[in-house]
């Protein structure tokens, strides 16, 4: 690449902001105007260091104090910002042409949305943004002209095996597609004894057998509610009805994705299984850059598996399939209730039956209405989030 992007990474302390960090190291065309992180502040400051940013932001002000100190104290002339705020100005400055969106949860919703209506080029990693408001994020892209290039391994390989749009997701590009097939490792209990899952603990649902991710992920990998939320996150990216896309459980994570056209047609995403190739692929489009992840042998890779999904098994993606049917707000409470058991399961307080439990009693709950503005679907994200503390506190099981 030759001339010079400027980004902002809304995450960079994460496991896809330190990825995207490792692939810029070997491509010096990227300058980064800001960096930002949650609590981890001394990772923060590492970083700012490194990468001479212009500008850190601390969502937490906790630490805000200390790492002032410690910037003014170094040689770093990056300035510190802190609060939420902060993050919808570094991912809507004028200077910034892609921002990588990549905080984990609800938390990265407002400064994504920031960089959709100021029309940047957004690689979308944090799945929440189109899983709680995704008709409205993608008429905000539309109307601003943002190009949104997914990060998802899964939907950056069905992104790379459709035709190439100008203006990155095109409707167009799914007239010929017969239907689209999310891949999924199964996570780390695939083939353990069902009557096993009550004694599954935070420290085994986090080990996932192929990829290397933060712990709130790895559990979702592992009740496949990540595969749940993916299904809903491409019936919004591609504009597809919920029978267009199926669902294959892949253990060896080479084939990413596939699409099916009209004419027979399959065509598949393979690589190893490495963020940094969706990461590269995301900042360089429509060109390519080095990533860094080692080249795939697939001679040496042994035989490629795939099945349908056990629903009994993974009850929280059957609760994504139907909360795409449902539409409206049903996707936000569904999220919003995981965030609540996830969190409650790795502080030990529910087991890992109970994360969907949990999931489907606040969906049957809370009345599913018209998702029509940012500030309904906030209301909503509120009540489930209430509900699933409430149903914890009760000891509900």
């Amino acid at each position: 690449m030759e001339t010079t992007t400027t980004i902002t990474i809304l995450g960079s302390t994460g496991s896809i902001g330190v990825s995207t960090l490792a692939v810029i190291d070997k491509n010096p065309a990227y300058r980064l105007h800001a960096l930002t992180a949650y609590s981890n502040s001394n990772l923060l400051f590492e970083q700012c260091q490194k990468y001479q940013p212009t500008y850190a932001v601390l969502v937490n002000d906790g630490d805000a104090a200390v790492l002032a100190d410690r910037l003014a104290a170094s040689t770093c002339r990056t300035q510190l910002l802190v609060g939420k705020e902060a993050l919808e100005q570094v991912a809507s400055a004028s200077d910034v042409d892609t921002v990588m969106a990549a905080i984990v949860g609800t938390a990265g919703l407002q400064g994504t949305l920031a960089a959709v209506n100021s029309g940047k080029k957004v690689l979308l990693a944090n799945k929440e943004s189109l899983v709680m408001c995704g008709e409205l994020f993608m008429a905000a892209a539309a109307d601003s002209g943002a190009r949104i290039i997914p990060i998802d391994s899964e939907h950056n390989a069905i992104f790379q095996c459709l035709p190439l749009a100008a203006s990155g997701l095109d409707k167009a590009q799914t007239k010929f597609v017969d239907k689209i097939v999310l891949t999924a490792s199964g996570g780390p209990f695939l083939h353990t004894e069902l009557d096993s899952f009550d004694k599954i603990t935070p420290e085994m649902a986090v080990r996932h057998p192929k990829w290397e991710m933060g712990k709130k992920i790895s559990v979702d990998s592992a009740t496949m509610m990540n595969k749940g939320l993916e299904f809903i996150e491409a019936s919004y990216l591609f504009g597809l009805d919920h029978s267009q896309i199926e669902v294959l459980i892949h253990p060896q994570s080479v084939v990413h994705s596939m699409v099916h056209y009209l004419d027979g047609s399959v065509l598949a995403q393979m690589g190893t299984p490495d963020m940094r190739i969706p990461i590269a692929y995301g900042l360089a489009w429509p060109e390519r850059i080095a990533s860094g992840a080692k080249s795939l042998d697939l001679a040496a890779g042994g035989t490629l598996e795939f099945q349908k999904p056990d629903l009994q098994r993974f009850p929280c993606l059957r609760l994504g399939m139907e909360a795409v049917k449902l539409g409206g707000t049903a996707p936000a409470i569904l999220n919003a209730a995981n965030e609540i058991a996830v969190a409650a399961f790795l502080a030990g307080t529910v087991s890992f039956l109970q994360i969907a439990r949990i999931n489907e009693a606040v969906m049957k709950k809370i009345p599913c209405e018209a998702a029509a503005s940012l500030a309904i679907i906030q209301d909503i994200d509120d009540s489930a989030r209430k509900l699933a503390k409430e149903l914890i506190l009760k000891g509900f099981c």
